[in-house]
């Protein structure tokens, strides 16, 4: 699908069509290896060692701002340059407050209930991540994480009234958010009624019900798709499930979502009988956060959310964020092994 969404794109731009497949190939045999590598390691490796992991995803996240050595793209300044390809700092991030937030989490369990002395000081951790992720900027990726986390917290057993006031909070944020950063109104704008603005805010969602709607049952067929021709921009990264249903019509959409009900019904299930508390809050954090951007994703493509730049994990163009999905599978898979170790 990465070759079928990009060669339009890829040769007029590189005139190469197999740039984008060529890149993300290189990615995924990585990741790979990595998968490897990973599952054989301890998991209790990343708890011992959680807050030099942390602390690593800080200095990264700073780093990516300064001119010079973050690279800006498409008005964002959240990539290194590593020759051709590029890093993404808070997807590493990302999967660094996972393994604190569990770590923290399964060491306070005794006092969880206690707000001010337990949770309040893992939320000012969040949100210095958060400001740093929202100063590149990249208000998709600090929302997926922030929402992962809040989702890990959740199950801990802090009091409900906790989350009634997070909620209250976070909305007022996202209003402050929207208020200081005029093209965020233009996409909730664009979200209510795209054709207000067809040429401009609106264009990506509508060029992605173009996509969707003639995909029927079956679909177009494989490298079929029209929108992909200059219509939908760039659709091999954010967009890659509106030319995935144009192509392969509904038995493709449900095709791939069985597969991510799939991995998240496994992963739960793998969380539910871990032994300790780490590898529970571990687990669930990896896969709620796939599970998170694989709705997001969906509902910004078939216009049910406003735009907000979040790849769907496995499928869009991406290498950082691929790396990141398959270690976390690879870390699930770690867990995994030792609890059948244990029976």
């Amino acid at each position: 699908m990465i070759y079928s969404s990009s060669y339009i794109w890829s040769m007029y731009k590189y005139n190469n069509p197999y740039k984008y497949l060529i890149s993300q190939s290189i990615f995924f045999i990585i990741g790979l290896f990595l998968i490897f590598i990973i599952k054989k390691i301890d998991y209790n490796f990343y708890k011992t060692n959680a807050n030099k992991i942390l602390l690593i995803s800080f200095i990264l996240l700073i780093l990516v701002l300064i001119p010079g050595i973050g690279k800006l793209r498409n008005g964002s300044r959240s990539w290194f340059a590593l020759g051709p390809f590029g890093f993404q700092p808070s997807e590493f991030a990302k999967l660094s407050l996972i393994i604190f937030t569990s770590k923290y989490l399964s060491n306070n369990n005794d006092e969880i209930r206690n707000i001010k002395k337990t949770i309040l000081p893992l939320l000012l951790v969040i949100s210095i991540f958060f400001i740093l992720i929202m100063l590149e900027p990249d208000f998709g990726q600090a929302f997926v994480i922030t929402l992962s986390l809040i989702s890990i917290i959740f199950i801990s057993g802090t009091k409900l009234s906790f989350f009634i006031k997070c909620f209250i909070f976070c909305l007022m944020g996202i209003i402050a958010l929207v208020i200081v950063a005029p093209y965020r109104l233009a996409r909730i704008v664009s979200y209510l009624n795209p054709w207000v603005d067809p040429l401009g805010s609106g264009f990506q969602i509508i060029q992605s019900l173009y996509a969707i709607g003639p995909g029927g049952l079956l679909g177009l067929g494989l490298t079929n798709s029209i929108q992909k021709h200059f219509y939908l921009p760039e659709p091999q990264t954010d967009f890659i499930f509106a030319i995935i249903s144009e192509e392969f019509g509904f038995l493709g959409v449900l095709i791939i979502t069985s597969i991510f009900f799939l991995i998240f019904y496994k992963s739960i299930k793998i969380s539910m009988s871990s032994k300790d508390l780490f590898s529970k809050y571990l687990v669930f954090g990896l896969s709620i956060e796939i599970i998170i951007q694989v709705i997001l994703n969906l509902s910004v493509v078939t216009g049910l959310i406003p735009v907000t730049g979040i790849t769907l994990p496995f499928l869009s163009y991406g290498g950082s964020s691929l790396l990141v999905s398959m270690i976390s599978i690879a870390i699930i898979i770690s867990v995994e092994k030792n609890n059948l170790s244990q029976k």
